[in-house]
């Protein structure tokens, strides 16, 4: 029986709905489930006493008999900007399309809390997974490896996915970053980024930064980081404390473009001159970047079309269809006027 004899919202239950129709409990989930093999006078005295009595169905204690419900898990690091966001909306609007409702989750970049969210959302039995990046405790891959609906990594390709991955390299894009500051003559490099304990892609890109400069001969002079969320504020003060213990850098490679921006707004403030002096680039290519005075120089990350590939990859799947295990979307450099 695929729809529960359980109390629905206002504790009417199947059995109820059998005895006023004068049939059995199976006949009346038969029914409910639309199968064929109920003549249409039983079907109508079903109907009549579903209406009569205002049954709603247990479709999530249905659901836990198939295995497979409507909804899709979706559990991503954060809400507090647009990156994340953007990716939820590209996945959502194609769910949607399909029937599927998103369930989210929001880990706060914490492993041990996205492995709860895991544990909690396994039970209701979700047609798939998206989760943010390639890092998961042991207890959380486990999980996703023996989930029965198809589970997808996005934002990240650095490292192997658990079933499949949709996203970019961030190594990559931070290798491309050092080698334009580079490139562009900038010697006395620094950074300023959260916790890199937690955001593990910032801390990929900060490798691949660090690596283009070794390979051109250049080390980092100077880092600040913070036990702290990326922010304007952060940005903003994580520059000055920098600058205040090296005041002869020439360019400062921000972890996102809410950290650089707010480092430019350090810049306006005390005088310093952008890139005459200093020299600033950021990561994901948003808005607040182009509404500048000066363009951020920065590389943008394609997280609609990431949210939008990666439910298309588990209706796909769903569907019989077997899409790549890794698919590369990509990333765009913007070389703006702040580098």
């Amino acid at each position: 029986m695929t729809i529960d004899e359980q109390d629905s919202n206002n504790s009417v239950t199947l059995s109820e709905v059998a005895r006023l129709a004068g049939v059995s409990g199976m006949t009346v989930s038969r029914v409910l489930n639309g199968h064929a093999s109920v003549s249409a006078a039983t079907r109508a005295k079903v109907q009549a006493a579903v209406a009569a009595l205002g049954y709603v169905p247990n479709r999530l204690a249905g659901a836990l008999a198939t295995a497979r419900t409507q909804l899709m898990v979706v559990i991503i690091p954060s809400l507090g900007n647009i990156v994340f966001p953007e990716v939820l909306r590209g996945a959502n609007e194609r769910f949607e399309l399909a029937g599927y409702q998103a369930v989210i989750g929001v880990s706060d970049y914490d492993l041990d809390r996205e492995e709860q969210l895991i544990a909690a959302m396994q039970s209701w039995r979700p047609s798939g997974w998206i989760v943010a990046g390639l890092e998961h405790t042991p207890r959380a891959r486990q999980m996703l490896r023996e989930a029965r609906s198809p589970v997808v990594e996005v934002m990240d390709l650095d490292g192997e996915p658990i079933d499949m991955a949709v996203g970019f390299s961030n190594a990559g894009a931070g290798r491309e970053m050092g080698a334009y500051l580079v490139a562009s003559g900038r010697r006395r490099i620094g950074y300023v980024g959260g916790n890199l304990e937690r955001d593990l892609r910032a801390a990929k890109r900060l490798q691949g930064f660090e690596l283009a400069l070794q390979e051109r001969g250049v080390a980092l002079q100077g880092r600040f980081t913070a036990n702290a969320p990326s922010s304007l504020l952060l940005g903003r003060a994580g520059l000055a404390q920098l600058l205040a213990r090296h005041p002869d850098l020439d360019a400062v490679y921000c972890s996102n473009d809410d950290m650089a921006v707010g480092a430019m707004m350090h810049c306006m403030a005390a005088g310093i001159a952008v890139p005459g002096q200093l020299a600033l680039a950021g990561f994901n290519g948003l808005e607040i970047g182009e509404a500048v005075p000066q363009r951020l120089t920065t590389i943008r990350s394609p997280r609609y079309r990431i949210g939008q590939q990666a439910a298309e990859n588990i209706l796909a799947r769903i569907g019989g269809a077997r899409p790549p295990r890794r698919e590369d979307l990509g990333f765009e450099f913007i070389a703006g006027q702040t580098g």
